[in-house]
């Protein structure tokens, strides 16, 4: 299955739209216009809660991300790999082994899961907005969308700290 992450422009959070190939609305992401952990929550379109993602409260050398369920509970943190240059992530506290692995100058990541290649991410070529396609097996969508979420939440804020 494949679906795009796109970030709302112009609206009063900083939301996403997630579609499918057929560009109907499979997830719906709604963020705060003023979040200093740049929280979001994640909707099936039932409108029941699925994933909270938030940033870390400081993120002074290490930027990190959580995603909890809808009771609260961590289910995985997203951490950059440390001395990398390239697009690498781990992600801690969660069920299965996994990681994120792309290289600097490509648009192209992997997510893999216990070792083996699980979903593939790319970036869109945008000029306005984060953009992203994420194609994996159907029952990951969900959990590999708020994943690539919480990777976009940490590069925001770390280019927002680079601009300081």
């Amino acid at each position: 299955m494949k679906v795009f992450i796109k970030n709302k422009m112009l609206s009063l959070g900083e939301g996403s739209d997630v579609l499918n190939e057929n560009q109907q609305p499979v997830f719906r992401v709604k963020g705060k216009v003023f979040s200093f952990t740049r929280k979001k929550e994640m909707y099936d379109m039932e409108g029941k809660l699925l994933y909270i993602i938030q940033n870390r409260f400081w993120n002074f050398f290490a930027h990190k991300a959580y995603i909890k369920n809808a009771e609260g509970q961590r289910l995985a943190t997203i951490k950059k790999s440390k001395f990398s240059f390239n697009f690498n992530y781990k992600l801690e506290d969660c069920e299965n082994e996994m990681s994120i692995e792309g290289k600097f100058f490509s648009r192209e990541s992997r997510i893999m899961k216990n070792g083996q290649h699980a979903a593939t991410i790319l970036r869109e070529f945008s000029l306005v907005n984060d953009a992203f396609s994420l194609e994996a097996e159907e029952q990951d969508i969900p959990f590999f969308t708020a994943l690539v979420i919480g990777l976009d939440n940490i590069k925001d804020e770390r280019d927002n700290d680079n601009r300081r």
